[in-house]
């Protein structure tokens, strides 16, 4: 225990010669000694001329302040004297030496050893202990950009390259998501492993560093389990990841990595189909308004035909404009065959005031032409006989009257032509006259159904505008359906897992005894500087009581 030195002049004279003061000899104390002889010396000479220069001041008392005490100790506040003790610490700091350290780690020899000697056994134990590790690494492609099945896809692709990277990463993290790895748990029933349900040899120290796991839902347990075994990274500026997945078997290393990649494009393809899926149920909603916005509009289009008896073709033109056009064709007709008639009207009449029926050839019907041949006939044979017999040959007689009653019968069938050629005319006028009072009233309703037809083609847009976007919407919405049953991401392994040969944790013992003896010594190493560092402050602390005492009492 340390014990402060007594003033010279209270020391016996033994301790000066066994320091070697006052006989000539060089004095060898140990630094603490020598600080105290120092401070001594100084503090002593400090009450030498205190006393010499101001005995009469301490002794003559002052107005209103008593004389103080020489030999009592004033009252400081705790505060000054806990700065004091502080400061000098901090001084001493400043005064350690590499032999002091030196000094501390020969002091402390005994806690390095027992250190390393625990670090040994430490590693040895853990190697003995704990559960092997194989780790086995898979390499996968994560292109940003789907599979091009349809051109306007429901997701957008970017270009951008930095974008690309955000939707790897946010791959990247569905890659050891929850849902991935729950899935993974249920596909290969882990909660029935006892590696991942088995607690460790190291179980509770685990708990100290990463805190209490749930104890009352085993499937959690096992999920934080298998979370800790998996990772996944992304190689610096590239599209690939590696997942590692470590267990205490390689086999079952190779099937757990290989069951998250499954479960990864399964959670990716559910993925894209839910929101697929959402998209095609809100457009399904639309679509019965929509259906029911263009049905109503089409029932306006069609009641504003009713309603203005509006008929159109299959080319589009009203049924009032083809009729139109029809009596205005009809109407020429009529008047080309009412001309016709008139003409034919007038040769008859002219034929028949000037007893040109025989040879007119205006009359033209059968009766005619059979009556012109008998008369021909007949004035062929006339002619024969007047030669052959003379003008008064009684055949001859006979023949003039029946030539007579020949051109008395066709003279009435000129006549009968020409009733019926008049008859013809009336007939042609009429129709023509009808004709165009027809026309004239078809024109009329053409003209209505005109103004009509301006607001028949803004309802007929109206309702086309809306067929429009509701057979989009359905078109869409029929895409969208059928592009939920396809998956489109375009996830790739590269170097598939293989079953590893040795493990990846522990080391092989050599190297962990050697790394338990490293980390003993560090630490043996450091509690000896602490506890020598310790030392070394509380000295300074009893030396700074020691000098505050003694300068205070001279």
């Amino acid at each position: 225990m340390y014990r402060p030195k007594e003033p010279e002049n209270r020391r016996p004279a033994s301790y000066a010669a066994s320091t070697g003061q006052g006989t000539g000899m060089p004095y060898r104390g140990s630094l603490l000694d020598r600080l105290n002889d120092d401070r001594f010396e100084t503090g002593k000479r400090i009450e030498d001329e205190r006393d010499d220069d101001h005995d009469e001041y301490w002794r003559r008392p002052t107005p209103r302040q008593p004389a103080p005490d020489r030999f009592e100790e004033p009252e400081k506040p705790e505060k000054s004297s806990l700065d004091g003790i502080i400061e000098a610490q901090v001084r001493s700091l400043s005064e350690i030496t590499p032999g002091d350290i030196l000094s501390w780690l020969r002091g402390g020899l005994r806690w390095i050893i027992v250190m390393t000697v625990i670090g040994v056994i430490a590693a040895f134990l853990y190697s003995a202990t704990a559960t092997p590790r194989y780790t086995v690494y898979t390499d996968l492609i994560i292109d940003p950009q789907n599979l091009n099945v349809v051109n306007d896809d429901v997701f957008a692709s970017n270009p951008q390259r930095d974008s690309q990277l955000l939707e790897v990463e946010s791959r990247l993290r569905v890659l050891t998501s929850r849902n991935v790895l729950m899935q993974v748990i249920r596909d290969m029933k882990l909660t029935e492993d006892p590696e991942f349900t088995k607690p460790s040899l190291l179980a509770p120290l685990y708990r100290v560093i990463s805190g209490n796991r749930p104890t009352g839902d085993k499937e959690l347990g096992v999920l934080m389990e298998l979370g800790d075994r998996v990772k996944a990274g992304r190689e610096e500026r590239s599209f690939v990841v590696t997942l590692s997945v470590w267990t205490s078997d390689p086999e079952k290393s190779v099937r757990l990595s290989e069951a998250i990649v499954r479960a990864f494009e399964a959670e990716l393809f559910e993925s894209s189909a839910d929101s697929a899926g959402r998209v095609a149920a809100t457009l399904t909603g639309r679509l019965d308004e929509l259906r029911a916005a263009v049905t109503d509009a089409e029932e306006k289009v069609a009641q504003f035909r009713r309603d203005n008896n509006i008929q159109e073709s299959n080319t589009g033109e009203l049924a009032s404009t083809r009729i139109s056009s029809a009596l205005d064709t009809q109407v020429l007709d009529a008047q080309q065959k009412l001309i016709q008639a008139e003409a034919r009207y007038n040769q008859m009449r002219s034929a028949v005031a000037d007893r040109r029926t025989v040879t007119a050839t205006v009359f033209d019907s059968p009766s005619m032409e059979t009556l012109r041949a008998s008369y021909n006939t007949l004035q062929q044979q006339i002619g024969s006989l007047t030669l052959t017999y003379g003008a008064r040959h009684p055949r001859l007689i006979s023949m003039q009257s029946e030539k007579t009653a020949l051109e008395k019968a066709i003279a009435d069938e000129a006549n009968r032509i020409l009733q019926s050629a008049r008859t013809d005319v009336d007939e042609a006028r009429s129709t023509l006259s009808q004709l165009r009072s027809k026309a004239d009233a078809e024109r009329s309703t053409v003209f209505t159904n005109n103004d009509a037809q301006v607001r028949l083609r803004e309802l007929e847009r109206d309702a086309r505008a809306k067929a429009a976007v509701y057979e989009t919407y359905l078109g869409r919405t029929h895409q969208i359906t059928e592009r939920q049953q396809i998956d489109t991401s375009n996830v790739r392994v590269i170097s598939p897992p293989v079953p590893p040969k040795t493990k990846s944790w522990p080391p092989r013992t050599l190297i962990l005894l050697v790394a338990g003896a490293i980390g003993g010594f560090m630490a043996g190493t450091g509690l000896a500087l602490v506890l020598g560092l310790w030392g070394h402050l509380g000295d300074a602390r009893e030396r700074f009581a020691y000098t505050q005492r003694y300068a205070l009492r001279g």
